[in-house]
């Protein structure tokens, strides 16, 4: 059977900390108690991409630890398919180490672990095992840059269509970004590919019109100004409601996971729906990221 969506991306286990403020370099302050959960921005797309309704399938790979037992169990509790993760014996689960201020911001230190072990060609292999014309692919930048490209190449080459989250930002290969569709980056991100100022809505249309010289499309989250997005016909800005920010960590995953969901359900890239699906898409993205900010850490808490 094929797949309507594969997420490829990474899997950590989140240690959680809240504290009144960010420390200073070389200081130390007390925090709140410790939260450990599942997290890494391929699993978060992926338990998102399942809430908003979709079947997907998880590629990426855990160590052969209690953390990566954790991960799958959760992952499979959340509707996410994990038959296709590694399990490794030469690295631990990756580990994010996480602190969040009072009003919501967050500071990330990644320790990749296992998610340094993704394997282009064991990528490639998986793709080809589950993927068609048709099939999303969701992915990030946690993994290596070359099993990325690869699992894009190889979804394009089947009739599929990639949604690339560049994050964390990093050069990617023009290669890469050809095949987005669509690219999705946050102000940050777009400045470093565009150069241009992305300090409003205006101005972040106006680069999403530019990187679509370089994408099949373009979507930039704007945090709490919602997201702007071009493809070929037609851009727009979808605004976002207003709502109390407890913790960003994992808003920008919870929005990739349900646009990637709803393309996924509107049918194959290349004619299935165009620009019009793609400002639905946007719109579901946006109402999941409002929605995150409103518990603490990356993940939902569970009933």
């Amino acid at each position: 059977m094929t797949a309507s969506l594969i997420v490829l991306g990474s899997a950590n286990t989140d240690y959680t900390v809240l504290v009144e403020r960010h420390p200073q370099p070389g200081e130390t302050l007390l925090g709140d108690d410790l939260v450990i959960a599942t997290g890494g921005k391929g699993a978060n797309q992926a338990l998102a991409a399942a809430r908003a309704g979709a079947l997907p399938v998880f590629l990426g790979a855990v160590g052969d630890d209690g953390n990566g037992r954790s991960m799958l169990d959760a992952l499979g509790a959340g509707g996410v398919d994990v038959s296709s993760v590694a399990m490794v014996d030469d690295a631990p689960t990756g580990i994010a180490l996480i602190t969040v201020s009072r009003d919501g911001e967050n500071t990330i230190v990644v320790a990749a672990g296992a998610n340094a072990r993704v394997n282009a060609h064991e990528v490639e292999a998986g793709i080809r095992a589950i993927a068609g014309r048709g099939t999303v692919l969701l992915a990030q930048l946690e993994i290596p840059l070359a099993a990325v490209r690869t699992a894009a190449e190889t979804i394009d080459e089947l009739g599929g269509r990639t949604v690339l989250n560049l994050s964390p930002s990093r050069e990617v290969p023009d290669a890469l970004l050809a095949l987005c569709d669509p690219l999705i980056v946050n102000e940050a991100e777009a400045h470093d590919l565009s150069g241009l100022s992305v300090g409003t809505p205006d101005e972040a249309a106006a680069a999403a019109l530019a990187l679509l010289d370089r994408c099949r499309s373009v979507v930039i989250t704007l945090g709490g100004d919602g997201a702007v997005f071009a493809a070929p016909g037609e851009s727009g800005h979808v605004t976002a409601p207003r709502v109390s920010v407890v913790d960003t960590t994992g808003a920008g995953d919870a929005f990739a996971g349900a646009v990637a969901a709803e393309l996924a359900e509107s049918g194959p890239a290349g004619g299935g729906g165009g620009a019009a699906s793609l400002r639905v898409a946007v719109e579901r993205g946006v109402a999941a990221g409002a929605a995150a900010v409103q518990w603490l850490g990356a993940q939902p808490p569970r009933d």
